[in-house]
């Protein structure tokens, strides 16, 4: 039997963070799924912006031994398909990298089009994209696929710089959703 009412535990993770952070916005939950996972709306309702929710399992934890795992919070892996970025009606899309061992989660909070520029920058043109999205204690976050081990070794002593791959702009930056609902 199918349920009539479902929520992805990542929209649920965004629409708590929202009602907890952005205190004059009401988040909506679409009946039908449009490629829109929430609408936020200001408290008169006038005005609107919507957000595609994306949810990974801390692959940290699984992936890299506990002695050089200090330096990071979390990382994410994600298959995102290029034409739906492209052709996404979200306003922003929502990355939740969540952290087992320390019971957290950080946002990467991105619009598509920033979104593609990124791999564009990375030359990543594909179908489908692989995307890692990594964040460090030092409040850093980089798209982490394909690093060389130099780099790794880099990112785990939280030394690690690369301005094509920095989301740190991005990661819980609730601002440009603020100053749209204004």
């Amino acid at each position: 039997m199918k349920p009539i009412f479902t929520i992805h535990a990542g929209e649920y993770l965004v629409a708590a963070e929202i009602e907890k952070t952005l205190k004059n916005v009401t988040v909506w939950l679409p009946s039908k799924d449009t490629g829109i996972d929430l609408l936020l709306t200001d408290k008169s309702n006038k005005k609107t912006t919507s957000l595609q929710v994306k949810f990974s399992k801390d692959f940290n934890t699984t992936h890299a031994k506990e002695n050089l795992r200090q330096n990071i919070k979390g990382t994410g892996w994600w298959t995102l398909n290029k034409e739906k970025i492209e052709n996404s009606q979200a306003d922003y899309w929502v990355f939740i990298i969540y952290s087992l061992e320390r019971k957290t989660h950080d946002y990467i909070i991105i619009e598509p089009t920033k979104l593609l520029d990124i791999f564009k920058k990375l030359k990543r043109t594909n179908k489908t994209l692989h995307c890692y999205f990594t964040v460090t204690t030092g409040n850093k976050a980089f798209e982490t696929r394909g690093l060389k081990k130099k780099e790794m070794k880099e990112l785990y002593e939280g030394k690690y710089t690369n301005e094509e791959r920095d989301v740190s702009t991005f990661l819980n930056n609730w601002k440009p959703i603020t100053d749209k609902l204004k």
